[in-house]
């Protein structure tokens, strides 16, 4: 899959290993911007290389740059709450 506004997917590498994110905004080819948001999943908005990046098949209809209010209530209109709160485990190699 392909780094894309509103795609949902999973920290690898760093701090915030295994939490969910969405993608706000494209940099270029290695760099996306994304958005936990920071009061559902921990992560803050930052600038994230796609290579430490797991995208899952979730994709949110949401506008480039958009706010963490934003992000967070198409979020709950999606059903996706849960699935975004629960972590994931990273298997360190």
């Amino acid at each position: 899959m392909k780094a894309e506004i509103g795609r949902v997917c999973f920290k690898t590498v760093g701090r915030e290993a295994g939490r969910k994110c969405v993608v706000v905004g494209v940099v270029d080819k290695n760099f996306v911007i994304v958005t936990g948001p920071k009061s559902l999943t921990g992560v803050r908005r930052r600038r994230v290389n796609v290579s430490h990046l797991a995208f899952t098949p979730y994709k949110l209809n949401i506008r480039e740059d958009a706010s963490d209010d934003e992000v967070l209530k198409t979020i709950q209109e999606s059903g996706l709450v849960d699935f975004m709160k629960e972590g994931a485990k990273v298997k360190f190699e």
